[in-house]
C-alpha cells in the first residue's frame, strides 16, 4: 500500500471517528484537532483556534487535545497558550501535559502505538464577553522540533 492510501484511509478513518463523536455529545461548545505535518512540530508552527462564543454567561472547561506516538522521547509537552479575546486583549499561559507516568507508561486511550490524552486546561471558567476568540498554541519544548506529536487539539464544552 502506496503513502498516499495509507494516509487517505487513516483521514477516512479518523473523520468517521469524529463524526461519530461529534454526534454524540451534548456538552461541546468547541473542538478542533489540527495535525502535525512534516517531520514533527516545529516551534514556528503555531496552531490556531477561533471559537465564536455567544452566551459568556455559561460556566465552561477547557482541554487540550494531544495525539502522540508510541516513540515519542519525552513523558511531557509543554505548551504556551495565548488567548486573544474579541476586544483585542490577550493572556498567555504555560501548561505542561503529562503523557507518561514515572515508569514510563503512556497515558490516554490508545490504539495500536498513537495515544490520545484530553489534558484539563482551565476549569469552571466563563468569558468575560460575547464575541470571536483566538487561541494560539505553540509548543514550548526546548528543541526547535518535536517528533511524533500527530496532532494537537483544543476543546471547550459547557461545565456540569
Amino acid at each position: 500500500m502506496s503513502k498516499l492510501q495509507s494516509n487517505f484511509i487513516y483521514n477516512t478513518i479518523k473523520f468517521l471517528v469524529v463524526l461519530l463523536f461529534a454526534s454524540c455529545d451534548n456538552n461541546r461548545i468547541f473542538e478542533e484537532n489540527k495535525a502535525i505535518t512534516g517531520e514533527g512540530w516545529s516551534v514556528n508552527d503555531v496552531k490556531l483556534f477561533d471559537v465564536d462564543i455567544k452566551d459568556p454567561a455559561t460556566t465552561t472547561n477547557f482541554y487540550i487535545n494531544i495525539r502522540n506516538a508510541d516513540g515519542y522521547p519525552y513523558s511531557n509537552l509543554f505548551l504556551f497558550v495565548k488567548t486573544i479575546f474579541p476586544n483585542g486583549k490577550m493572556s498567555n499561559d504555560t501548561l505542561e501535559c503529562i503523557l507518561a507516568d514515572e515508569k514510563g507508561k503512556w497515558l490516554g486511550s490508545g490504539i495500536g502505538d498513537i495515544y490520545d490524552n484530553q489534558i484539563p486546561f482551565k476549569r469552571n471558567v466563563r468569558f468575560p464577553l460575547a464575541g470571536k476568540y483566538t487561541f494560539e498554541i505553540q509548543h514550548g519544548m526546548r528543541t526547535d522540533n518535536v517528533p511524533l506529536i500527530m496532532d494537537v487539539g483544543l476543546r471547550i464544552e459547557n461545565a456540569e
